[in-house]
């Protein structure tokens, strides 16, 4: 099971949020391309022995842009770019791509792969011409709130059931699903491991989870449930996880 660590980007620093509320941020650093650096290979002091430094090792990254998806359309685009030619890594990215140039801008810069959620549900006809063009270089986002699909960073909760959006795109040729559960989103009260399965079992696509993972246990049990990745973000930051035991934890799945 694959581990990205996240990178969520507002006014060009490194923040997290708690269940996608713009008012309650947490500011992390102001240096994104140092963040992403640290994560992938900057390594930090052993706890037994300072001394000997830990290899951090991530072997991916999870980019989220907060300022686009609220705005619908990029907004950290200098931030993102530093990361990608910071480190050696795929990186993925999501947040406010709406439009055929906006990714094909974002993959010349070299972002690995994009996450796209609103899109999908207000236009599939579009969404699903992309995934053409595009072939494995798609990712689709569903960002669920009770079970019902959120849009616009999270700001506004559709009727329609996530289960049954990912069931309409099944068949394209996406890279991924990334499965975020809202009421878990930095809340560090461990992930919706029931929904995250209910996904897994409903969708060929390899699903990604997303929202409140905080222990080695979290990534244990999503990777017994099937998961193909976990995205940690604020138990990373906080220290409730070290990243090397999430990869350990990961390739033993």
């Amino acid at each position: 099971m694959q581990i990205w660590p996240a990178i969520d980007l507002r006014g060009g620093k490194c923040v997290r949020l708690r269940q996608g509320d713009y008012g309650r941020e947490t500011v992390f650093g102001e240096d994104p391309a140092a963040m992403a650096r640290h994560w992938v290979d900057n390594g930090e002091p052993s706890r037994q022995d300072p001394r000997h430094w830990v290899d951090l090792g991530a072997e991916c990254l999870h980019l989220v842009d907060l300022d686009g998806a609220r705005d619908g359309r990029p907004g950290n685009l200098p931030a993102v770019e530093s990361i990608v030619k910071a480190v050696p890594v795929p990186c993925e990215l999501g947040g406010g791509i709406r439009t055929e140039a906006t990714i094909r801008h974002l993959l010349e810069l070299g972002v690995a792969r994009l996450v796209l959620g609103t899109s999908a549900l207000q236009d599939p006809e579009w969404f699903r011409r992309m995934c053409r063009t595009f072939p494995g270089r798609l990712v689709l986002g569903i960002d669920a709130r009770q079970g019902r699909v959120a849009t616009h960073g999270w700001l506004k909760t559709s009727d329609v059931a996530a289960v049954d959006l990912a069931r309409q795109y099944d068949d394209e040729p996406l890279a991924a699903l990334v499965y975020t559960d809202i009421s878990t989103d930095g809340m560090m009260a461990g992930p919706n491991v029931t929904a995250m399965a209910q996904m897994r079992s409903a969708v060929r696509l390899p699903v990604i989870a997303s929202g409140g993972v905080t222990s080695i246990d979290d990534v244990t049990r999503l990777a017994a449930a099937g998961l193909a990745g976990c995205i940690i973000g604020r138990a990373l930051y906080e220290g409730t996880i070290e990243l090397p035991a999430a990869l350990r934890a990961g390739r033993c799945a």
